[in-house]
């Protein structure tokens, strides 16, 4: 005798909906976890948007501390008279062409090297390391820096002195050598067996399939030398060669004094010029962020949890 068992219309199992209902401890946490989100960000964007506030506002308003979030007494004087300075602009080709200059050859050092640490036959490989982390640590000093720097390689009173003597951030090196330890060792073996050298290797199959790491790498050595001041500061003595950092800390300093800027009205000299010159400086970085910020996460996580 054989017997019929029913067997269900999976139709109207698949139609069911499977959705699993969030316990109230969990929807508590996304609620303070948005909360807490929304504080960081607001902190975050506040001072920015206070700066261009002040920088469209006037002297007075701003010494009164009433300027919070939107501009008061608008002026745009002061953009007038800062954009009107060549030394302004001739100070900030110079920072395009730092950074341009010191990023490359930054990335151009760090990237080979990283490969090469990550390489587990590389002889010696546990002494490079070493001696990278071993700088992360330990320096010469503000003195002999200088006395190397400005007379032992004479490189005073040019591009070298901002560009070289911190091309390689240990950082950055050690988050490219993880990430490139984390990379399918079986593309390189499949290349080696098509004839390709360690040299074709890297150019042809690590680099193109690295874009995440590279990005994120060149963001920080670009955002570093476009803030850096104090190299040139030290370095530097002929006001054609500052960059534009340079340049507002010297604006600073002189609208702090009784003499302060040459052009502008006493009422908009202090807090605003100070606006005006920190949102000139910072807008190029803010503006370039966004078209490599897809990378940002994923360059530093890949390169800094093994997988």
């Amino acid at each position: 005798m054989v017997t019929e068992t029913s067997t269900p219309d999976l139709a109207a199992v698949r139609s069911e909906p499977t959705t699993i209902k969030d316990t109230p401890g969990y929807r508590a946490f996304r609620v303070a976890n948005l909360v807490a989100l929304l504080i960081v960000c607001a902190v975050t964007l506040y001072p920015f948007v206070n700066l261009v506030a002040k920088a469209f506002s006037s002297e007075g308003f701003i010494s009164a501390g009433e300027v919070n979030l939107l501009p008061r007494g608008f002026n745009v004087e002061t953009f007038e008279v800062v954009m009107a300075d060549s030394m302004f602009w001739i100070n900030y080709k110079n920072t395009v062409v730092y950074t341009v200059v010191g990023t490359f050859i930054s990335m151009a050092l760090t990237t080979p090297y990283a490969y090469a640490l990550s390489r587990q036959h590389l002889k010696g490989r546990s002494f490079f390391i070493g001696i990278a982390v071993f700088t992360m640590f330990f320096s010469g000093g503000l003195i002999p820096n200088y006395i190397l720097v400005a007379d032992v390689l004479n490189m005073r009173n040019t591009l070298w002195a901002i560009v070289l003597p911190g091309a390689i951030s240990v950082f950055n090196l050690l988050v490219m050598k993880s990430f490139f330890e984390n990379f399918p060792t079986e593309l390189e073996e499949a290349a080696a067996i098509d004839g390709l050298t360690t040299y074709g290797v890297f150019f042809r199959i690590v680099l193109p399939l690295s874009k995440a790491v590279l990005a994120t790498m060149t963001l920080f050595y670009a955002v570093s030398l476009w803030n850096s001041w104090f190299s040139s500061f030290l370095y530097l003595d002929q006001k054609e060669l500052f960059p534009v950092t340079v340049y507002l800390r010297n604006l600073i300093a002189a609208a702090s004094s009784p003499t302060a800027a040459e052009g502008l009205d006493t009422i908009q000299v202090g807090a605003n010029i100070q606006s005006v010159t920190m949102l000139l400086t910072v807008l190029p970085i803010v503006c370039f962020y966004p078209f490599i910020q897809r990378y940002f996460v994923s360059g530093v996580m890949l390169g800094s949890v093994k997988g």
